[in-house]
């Protein structure tokens, strides 16, 4: 792999000393609270009013029609982010994604509201967030530089998982007590926040970057930088199963807070707090590792399978809270690690194309993991659903132990240890 940059200065905060990401990392904490709110209202709009029959099920479609453009639309996103600019690019995402919460809201409040209209505007977000997502992800080494890229992308995923904590409960209380549609109308309202500090972003300071060139094989070459790469090759396999079949947690903790625990939105709202804790301490910890390694991603792959495993046997709701701390500290060492150990080592010209292809195999896998998920939790039950979750864990660290055998020293050091 190619070695990363030293980073210029130490600290687990070192990226917050640069004004541009400072700026960036506020607007984007109380953008992501609001949608993290609108996430956890959507899932219940859906599994307690509008699906009253294989709600779990409904769940996983309006999940692969929200994430399924990301890999739909990869031969235009991944270039859009190399060839644009991703400033004006992220203004006119975050305005579109504003004004499909609003009206998703405006129908909720009016008691307009249908199953089909949740699954209309979940994949016209997931088209806007088609482009928006590889965009901001290489937009952060424009405001920070290589050297404190690594950095960036773990306290970019902390602001994220932060809000994580801070949505779903917020959201569960606003539930009860005024209804989803006022939840998604406070998302539409917290995307000024994201779009004011892209205004007040110095230009001036940006770091330099290789535009993409436009050309016929622009697409391809993604693909083929890719193949040609066993490292990014085995790093987006385990990547695919652990996002097709263990990061589908709208339905892993509504069907286990409904079904198995019989609780009311509040006890869902902080079911996904909780794991949004681990999560938090997971980004925090990845931003004080200057190299994230595949030994890592094997690690936490097998304690995600793990964490999935035991929550799955949790007799009540606060032990099985107790675990997705666990399995939330997992799965973004996991996610958080792989997102800078491909930027870190890929080509800045290519790096949106291949941070695209990352993003559509992550999320863009949900089209097929979400609905064989959720038709589990409908037929085996809920824990049954999150055995699947800690199978694609396994799974993803045996890749991790192919690749460390077949291209590393893994190989010399198995062959040592045998002739002892």
């Amino acid at each position: 792999m190619t070695a990363p940059a030293t980073p210029a200065s130490t600290g687990t905060f070192r990226s917050l000393a640069n004004r541009n990401f400072r700026l960036w990392f506020l607007g984007a904490i109380v953008s992501n609270v609001g949608t993290w709110m609108q996430r956890t209202a959507q899932d219940w709009l859906v599994l307690t009013e509008l699906a009253h029959v294989n709600g779990a099920s409904a769940v996983g479609i309006v999940m692969g029609l929200q994430f399924g453009p990301l890999a739909l639309l990869l031969p235009f996103s991944g270039f859009a982010a190399d060839y644009f600019d991703r400033r004006r690019l992220l203004f006119c995402t975050q305005a579109a994604s504003a004004l499909l919460a609003l009206g998703l809201g405006l129908l909720t409040v009016l008691g307009l509201v249908q199953l089909w209209h949740v699954y209309i505007f979940a994949f016209l977000l997931g088209c806007v967030a088609a482009f928006d997502a590889p965009a901001r992800q290489t937009f952060i080494g424009e405001l920070v530089g290589e050297a404190d890229l690594a950095n960036a992308v773990a306290l970019n995923s902390t602001s994220f998982n932060g809000a994580r904590m801070i949505g779903p409960a917020v959201a569960g209380v606003l539930i009860a007590a005024v209804g989803t549609g006022w939840v998604f109308l406070i998302n539409a309202a917290s995307f000024v926040a994201v779009i004011g500090s892209l205004c007040l972003l110095r230009v001036a300071d940006f770091h330099p970057r290789v535009r993409a060139v436009r050309s016929r094989g622009s697409f391809v070459g993604g693909f083929r930088y890719v193949w040609g790469r066993p490292d990014l090759r085995a790093v987006l396999l385990m990547l695919f199963l652990i996002g097709t079949f263990g990061l589908n947690f709208p339905i892993f903790i509504s069907t286990m807070s409904v079904h198995a625990f019989q609780a009311g939105a509040g006890e869902y709202g902080v079911l996904s707090s909780t794991m949004a804790i681990g999560s938090v301490a997971g980004a925090l910890l990845a931003a004080r590792r200057a190299t994230p390694t595949v030994p890592l991603l094997m690690g936490a792959a097998l304690l995600f399978g793990a964490g999935c495993a035991l929550a799955a046997v949790m007799p009540t709701t606060w032990a099985f809270g107790i675990l997705l701390v666990v399995v939330g500290v997992a799965a973004q060492t996991f996610t958080t690690s792989t997102n800078s150990l491909v930027q870190l080592s890929t080509d800045s010209a290519m790096r949106g194309r291949v941070v695209a292809l990352l993003l559509a195999i992550a999320v863009g896998g949900t089209p097929l993991g979400a609905p064989i998920v959720g038709w589990v939790a409908d037929v085996a039950g809920p824990r049954w659903s999150l055995g699947v979750g800690a199978a694609s864990g396994f799974l993803a660290a045996l890749v991790g132990v192919r690749y460390l055998v077949k291209h590393t020293g893994w190989r010399l050091w198995r062959e040592i240890k045998t002739a002892e």
